[in-house]
């Protein structure tokens, strides 16, 4: 076996999280807290999302944001919380799993913004990478040991990307809603930590295929795992919008009553048929997506898929979903501590994820 292959590389400990910490999440419509402690759920607050306070995914007024959140923490007694964290938006973020040849840990901070080539058009210098090892140090050394001229030690990695100006303005946000950013991480992370609990708690296996849907306001995500490794996410570029539409439409009023009537089934509207010709068309998208999964995963069994974001609350839609995918249909409620005593758990899921280890 060559002998010139480096160590496992050194990482510093990962820091430990603050005991008591608010999981912070600013969705288009809703913005989503959740006080927690350690993986307990003490409190969650959500309040309408202020218009024009988001466009594609990045806060257009840092001051206001700041205010906001500072009013809601305040309004929903969590005024003594003093740590955060916080999802990142899909737009600003990215996040690649990858294999590696085994090198230093300087030289992994020399070659990780190369691996980001292909999917980050501007300059790689505005942003900040980082990564998390996947491979196990019993991996790296079984990788060491069937090493040779042939095969080069490889380890695999979770590499992240941020926009340094985004991070900036997360830290402005905070400080003037008086809370410090600890942790900052995109929605993906939040559902790793929350299957990594569901595991350890027992009832789930590291074999075990999990496909999250966050049924949107803007977009539909489909996000597949095995265990807690991520597979792929596949984005549907369409939302719950589309059933505001058919509401308006159908009862004559704006987008906005009519997204209100949605979520509280004003006068049956989730069963009007514009409403349900909508839902069949999403979950035909869903299941093309599916079969694509499928077709690229050959050996996949998936039968499961656990539901969060807005849609979630939709029954209707939940049934034309269990129909079209012919799958077993969960809340992701299940995969959260306490989540059956959390009021509307549904659209706390990536704020309760982002502030666990």
């Amino acid at each position: 076996m060559p002998a010139a292959f480096p160590k496992m590389p050194k990482m510093p400990p990962m820091p430990k999280l603050p005991k008591v910490l608010v999981g912070i999440d600013m969705g288009y419509d809703t913005l989503k807290l959740a006080l927690c402690r350690g993986s307990s759920v003490r409190k969650v607050a959500s309040a309408p999302m202020p218009k024009n306070l988001l466009r594609e995914g990045r806060v257009t007024s840092p001051e206001a944001m700041g205010e906001f959140i500072r009013q809601t923490l305040k309004e929903n007694g969590m005024r003594h919380v003093t740590n955060a964290a916080v999802v990142l938006s899909n737009e600003t973020s990215y996040i690649r799993e990858v294999s590696m040849p085994l090198m230093s840990a300087e030289q992994l901070m020399i070659n990780i913004p190369y691996e980001f080539n292909d999917y980050i058009t501007d300059e790689l210098k505005s942003y900040v990478f980082d990564y998390a090892m996947l491979s196990t140090p019993e991996d790296i050394e079984r990788e060491r040991e069937a090493a040779s001229d042939d095969h080069a030690p490889v380890m695999e990695l979770m590499l992240s990307a941020v926009q340094t100006d985004v991070l900036n303005d997360m830290k402005h946000i905070l400080r003037k809603a008086g809370l410090k950013l600890v942790k900052a991480a995109p929605a993906l992370c939040a559902y790793i930590s929350l299957i990594r609990h569901a595991e350890k708690i027992g009832g789930h296996t590291q074999e075990q295929e999990y496909c999250l849907l966050d049924l949107g306001f803007q977009s539909i995500r489909m996000y597949m795992f095995r265990g807690d490794r991520h597979i792929v996410t596949r984005v549907l570029e369409t939302g719950l919008s589309v059933l505001d539409e058919a509401i308006a439409d159908a009862m004559d009023v704006d987008t906005h009553l009519a997204h209100t009537y949605l979520l509280t089934n004003y006068e049956g509207c989730q069963n009007q048929e514009a409403c349900v010709n909508a839902y069949n068309n999403l979950a035909v998208e869903l299941m093309r997506a599916l079969n694509f999964y499928r077709f690229s995963n050959p050996d996949s069994e998936v039968s499961d898929v656990w539901l969060c974001g807005g849609g979630a609350v939709i029954v209707p839609l939940q049934e034309v979903i269990r129909e079209t995918l012919d799958m077993n249909i969960h809340q992701a409620a299940s995969l959260t501590p306490g989540g059956d005593r959390i009021p509307d758990c549904y659209q706390y899921i990536e704020s309760i994820g982002i502030t666990m280890e």
